[in-house]
């Protein structure tokens, strides 16, 4: 059974609160994937899973190469048997009160804050499926 995104179980929250290293899958002009590993946080209330990265990456070219709409993009988490997907529409913001937010949201689940990066930007995910096991 896929957990709902709008009403997540406690078990599922807690999994995406714990220190898990994820990967992003993000679409190259080609339609060939493109798999990053990367830091994620979740944010059941908005919605929202937010990675921190640096403007020039890839992956910021892949989501916004694809338009103003968008990205259709998954995060993913693992340990052992327990895994959980993320799937959603990324969109890329710079706005400083939106890094500001997603920096300390990482420093949360990851217990240590970034170093400061003038080109660090946020892909929000707007989450619209999740699949799991747990």
């Amino acid at each position: 059974m896929a957990p709902d995104v709008h009403d997540p179980s406690p078990e599922f929250l807690a999994f995406w609160r714990e220190h898990h290293l994820c990967t992003l899958t993000t679409l190259r002009p080609d339609g060939s994937p493109h798999v990053v590993p990367v830091g994620v946080t979740y944010d059941p209330e908005t919605g929202l899973a937010r990675v921190i990265t640096n403007k020039h990456s890839t992956k910021i070219a892949n989501i916004l190469a694809a338009g103003a709409a968008g990205a259709r993009v998954a995060v993913c988490q693992t340990q052992g048997r327990r895994w959980s997907t993320l799937e959603g529409r990324a969109t890329v913001r710079t706005e400083p009160e939106q890094v500001a937010d997603a920096v300390s949201r990482y420093a949360e689940r990851y217990e240590r804050t970034p170093a400061p990066n003038p080109d660090r930007v946020v892909i929000e995910i707007a989450v619209e499926r999740a699949l799991g096991r747990g």
